[in-house]
């Protein structure tokens, strides 16, 4: 799998261009799934921290700039923050959005192996600067077996949610993870320090640790590494990854990238122009399920995405919810049925993935007229990744639609 594809799951869920999980990583919402997210679909969350990102903030994490969605598939990168619009039809012209080519592939291979100070790193695969996702990957080979490491680049809004949620500890009800750090260097750049796994369950499989740095000036370095030659469902290849954590962050904070940084766009502004009030989806949600008079075991959340964890004494039972404001109404499901007041819903009931073997997953999408999406969900177990708890989620279909359907959405919206 190409290095900077695995990029899309946690860039998903790191703008408010990017759409909630029944699609892909988004699942946080406009803050929470913006982060790593989410990594595995935790909402992030799964693996990049961007992803886990894309989660303990749920939503990038579940990982961090590269990652799973938590099936075992690596979703379709999305825009990158750069140059130019999209193209119509929903494709992404790759050179609107990338640098002058003032740093080749072979360039960047040569820094990621000067960068590198154990072993030999062999079988580069690379991508300069007249690319949207500048990347260098290899195989390090330090004589107690090869293992994987790269570096991506590129630019963000420094002070948008994704730089916060790229560089901030995912939640481990989303995410598992045996270390993660957060540092503020300096010069105000902000670090992320995690070890965690290609998969969040008790598989504890390939471990992937990361690296993530993002800088005032909107500089944003990932780095990654494993201790296996591929990706999931792989042997290991050695006990842990080549590099230790300390060599991790030299890495990402090398000066040696800056001239590849530089020659890139900066990215847009996360701030649409449009005011609204701030959602605090985590107590909106438990509202919201207080009418079904189950209770509450456990709940978490951070802005646009919450989470509950429902016990009726049969099994406790995740309820997650996600706003994104305003939405990309061009992935919205096409056979979305027509609601009262101009509301489009998707209902769909199927297997969590994966990554979660017996975990199912009903969930309900509904895109407002006002342009704000919401996706309720609901799963047969407390965390997202499993063990399953029970048969079914505690909350029916028609139970979460109701809940997508409020009524008290509109004068959320109104305040």
């Amino acid at each position: 799998m190409p290095f900077e594809d695995e990029l899309g799951e946690a860039l998903r869920s790191a703008g408010a261009a990017f759409t909630p999980d029944p699609q892909a990583l988004l699942e946080a919402g406009e803050r929470r799934g913006r982060r790593l997210v989410a990594r595995r679909r935790a909402a992030v969350a799964g693996g990049s921290v961007l992803a886990l990102a894309l989660v303990g903030t749920a939503g990038a994490w579940t990982g961090g700039l590269i990652g799973g969605d938590g099936t075992g598939n690596v979703a379709a990168a999305p825009d990158l923050p750069g140059r130019g619009p999209a193209r119509p039809g929903g494709g992404a012209d790759p050179q609107a959005r990338a640098g002058t080519g003032a740093v080749t592939a072979g360039q960047m291979a040569a820094i990621l192996r000067s960068l590198v100070p154990v072993g030999q790193v062999t079988d580069i695969e690379s991508r300069g600067t007249d690319d949207q996702a500048p990347s260098a990957r290899g195989l390090v080979d330090d004589g107690k077996g090869k293992g994987r490491v790269g570096v991506l680049l590129t630019r963000i809004d420094p002070a948008g949610a994704m730089a916060r949620e790229m560089t901030t500890c995912p939640d481990r009800k989303n995410v598992a993870y045996d270390s993660c750090k957060e540092e503020v260097l300096p010069d105000g750049s902000r670090l992320l320090l995690i070890q965690s796994y290609d998969y969040d369950d008790a598989r504890k499989s390939v471990k992937d640790w990361r690296a993530t740095l993002a800088t005032p000036q909107g500089f944003l370095i990932d780095a990654s590494e494993a201790n296996a030659t591929q990706g999931k469902g792989v042997p290991v290849t050695r006990p842990e990854p080549p590099l230790t954590m300390a060599q991790m962050k030299a890495l990402v904070v090398s000066d040696k990238w800056r001239p590849a940084l530089d020659d890139l766009p900066p990215a847009p502004s996360e701030h649409t122009g449009r005011t609204s009030p701030e959602l605090d989806a985590e107590n909106q949600l438990e509202h919201l399920l207080r009418e079904f008079e189950i209770p509450v075991a456990d709940k978490g959340g951070d802005g646009g995405y919450g989470w509950v964890v429902l016990d009726d004494g049969q099994g406790r039972s995740l309820i997650e919810l996600r706003v994104q404001r305003p939405a990309d109404s061009s992935g919205f499901p096409a056979d979305a049925a027509a609601q009262p007041g101009g509301i489009r819903l998707k209902a769909s009931q199927g297997p969590a993935g994966q990554g979660a073997p017996g975990v199912v997953r009903w969930s309900v999408d509904a895109l407002r007229p006002d342009g704000v999406r919401l996706t309720v969900s609901a799963f047969n177990a407390p965390k997202q990744s499993g063990p399953a708890s029970r048969t079914a989620p505690v909350l029916t279909v028609e139970q979460l639609k109701k809940v997508a359907l409020n009524p008290l959405w509109d004068d959320v919206w109104e305040r």
